[in-house]
């Protein structure tokens, strides 16, 4: 019914405890998870997820945040990409969020490594076919012109793929649709301060649409501040249907079909 397009369960907070989280999931009828590799150290941990599940799959990728981690290649992306279970590059992009200029802090172009960087993924995802998980916090602008020069353009031959726990304005988001994106979004949606971003959630193409938990990070209203998992990513269905007017069974199927329309081999 459900799928969490993005998760973290190779981290230890819910690594250790992946039995009962599959129980609460099977409870909450979230039958599918993307488990999402942040750097390259990280891989084998989470592509073990996903073989010794028929449920989980996995992505390959460096996360534009970690730095004194290895830096990936091409081929390093391509030959994780080729496993069995791989189904998209990422996550990567741009994050500036930690830049602060006024403090003496790095400039853009200090962060020119991140660019690099991503660069890098959007060129393994043209070569494998395969779609990328995009991050961007403070950097839309940024993300938005080095797909665009890439190539990404929503034509034959693009990647493609998704803007994932978004964030961003409805700028951002009408930019990346143009693109041929989806977007996701995650339990933030559920937080009072959210209400830019629901009116996001309310205009965005039904078949463009994905819910995710990016646990363990984020838990959605009413857990708020609790470590989050892949069964409470029907909190955030329920938010999408209050604010698209649809029960909430609906959310669960609509971004299924996206879900299984974008990262080939996920149908469950």
């Amino acid at each position: 019914m459900f799928v969490d397009s993005h998760c973290h369960l190779s981290f230890p907070e819910l690594s250790s405890r992946l039995d009962d989280i599959r129980a609460a999931m099977a409870q909450a009828r979230v039958d599918r998870a993307l488990c999402i590799c942040t750097t390259l150290e990280e891989f084998e941990a989470v592509h073990a997820l996903a073989l010794a599940h028929d449920n989980f799959w996995a992505s390959v990728g460096v996360h534009p945040d970690n730095e004194g981690v290895a830096e990936p290649s091409l081929d390093d992306l391509l030959r994780r990409a080729a496993l069995p279970k791989v189904v998209a590059i990422g996550e990567t992009g741009l994050d500036y969020y930690q830049m602060d200029e006024r403090k003496g802090g790095r400039t853009v172009a200090d962060l020119e490594w991140q660019r690099e960087r991503f660069r890098t993924h959007i060129r393994a995802a043209r070569q494998c076919g395969k779609p990328l998980i995009i991050h961007t916090r403070a950097a839309s602008a940024d993300t938005i012109a080095i797909l665009k020069e890439e190539g990404e353009d929503g034509s034959a031959g693009s990647a493609g793929g998704v803007f994932h726990c978004f964030t961003e304005t409805a700028e951002v988001a009408r930019a990346a649709l143009e693109l041929g994106f989806y977007i996701s979004f995650s339990g933030i949606l559920t937080f009072r301060n959210a209400a830019d971003l629901r009116e996001v959630a309310a205009f965005v193409p039904e078949d463009r649409l994905l819910i995710e938990t990016d646990s363990p990070y984020l838990a959605p209203v009413p857990f708020r501040g609790k470590t989050n998992d892949p069964s409470l990513v029907v909190h955030v269905a329920r938010q999408v249907a209050e604010v698209r007017g649809m029960a909430v069974e609906a959310v669960g199927e609509v971004t299924s079909r996206n879900f299984e329309r974008l990262f080939a081999g996920v149908k469950g």
